[in-house]
């Protein structure tokens, strides 16, 4: 009996440490269940809505604003009910044309969060540029069309600027997105297109930063493998992680208005800059899960 009772027990022991050897694969499982399903959903509500209203083409036109609003409001109640999701600034971006330049977390999840709560409260859309590898994605081509996501080259991007449209780039794009970490560190390298872009559409830059955005989803890009592997293929294969409901704050800073004697490298020199400035006063560096769950509770936030 004794004999017994120590393999049981031994056995029980075996099924804990396998079990949370899972937890990882667990919370990576769930988090892209709970991210992609409320993308695909957005999807479906707006196909559907397309087959009622028997709508096609000209996705700028009012007729989509109902399906638009919609999908709005679904991506504003998951970002208020997951990650008390809160919006700050906003007053500072201009009425007419503007491009709004953000740093790049492992999702640009508060992004989508940012689109839906402009719209909700001012209700204007944000154009954007994204990976051509979101355009591979299956079965969301209509959502992008709809919410005005291109590839973006740079006479595009001029256009959408020029018609007086806002429109949101992340210069360090995929690269930043996977290897980036709690530090905060922008991997712009030297890209200054987006500089260009707003010097043509003679527009401002309007810097955009989110606290905590590390602590709610992070990557495995400090492994060697994966970084090798991206930069060899350019497939974006680095593995996700978390979905914890830590606190998000978006902060809009103050517009770099257009000055015609300012050179690409020297505006992108500034964008960076103020990205940085920032992220050094509303984010604690190196971040930590823990203390941004906590700050779910704190309702003094930090200083606009």
């Amino acid at each position: 009996i004794l004999s017994r009772s120590k393999s049981s027990i031994s056995e029980q022991k075996l099924v804990f440490y396998f079990l949370l050897k899972l937890i990882p694969f667990i919370m990576l499982l769930a988090f892209h269940i709970v991210l992609f399903g409320v993308l695909y959903l957005s999807s479906l509500l707006l196909h559907v809505y397309k087959r009622k209203n028997d709508l096609k083409g000209d996705y700028s036109s009012k007729l989509w604003d109902n399906g638009r609003q919609m999908v709005v409001c679904l991506w504003d109640l998951y970002g208020k009910l997951w990650h008390g999701y809160e919006l700050h600034g906003v007053e500072k971006i201009p009425e007419g044309p503007g491009l709004i330049i953000y740093y790049h977390g492992a999702t640009p999840i508060d992004y989508l969060y940012f689109m839906a709560r402009l719209c909700n409260q001012k209700g204007r859309l944000c154009h954007s540029v994204a990976d051509h590898f979101t355009f591979k994605m299956p079965g969301i081509k209509l959502l992008l069309d709809i919410f005005g996501v291109m590839h973006g080259g740079r006479e595009e991007c001029v256009q959408i600027l020029k018609n007086g449209h806002l429109l949101g780039v992340s210069p360090g794009g995929v690269r930043e997105a996977f290897f980036s970490d709690e530090n905060y560190n922008l991997l712009w390298g030297n890209r200054k297109g987006f500089a260009q872009v707003a010097i043509d559409a003679k527009v401002p830059i309007i810097p955009m930063f989110t606290q905590n955005l590390r602590e709610g989803y992070r990557t495995l890009g400090k492994i060697w493998s994966f970084r090798w592997l991206y930069e060899y293929s350019r497939l974006p294969i680095v593995p996700l992680y978390g979905g914890f409901p830590v606190k998000f704050r978006t902060y809009i800073g103050d517009p770099i208005p257009y000055d015609p004697n300012v050179t690409a490298e020297e505006l992108a020199e500034k964008a960076k800059t103020a990205i940085q400035s920032l992220r050094d006063r509303h984010q604690k560096t190196p971040g930590n899960i823990l203390r941004a769950l906590l700050e779910r509770f704190d309702k003094h936030q930090k200083d606009d």
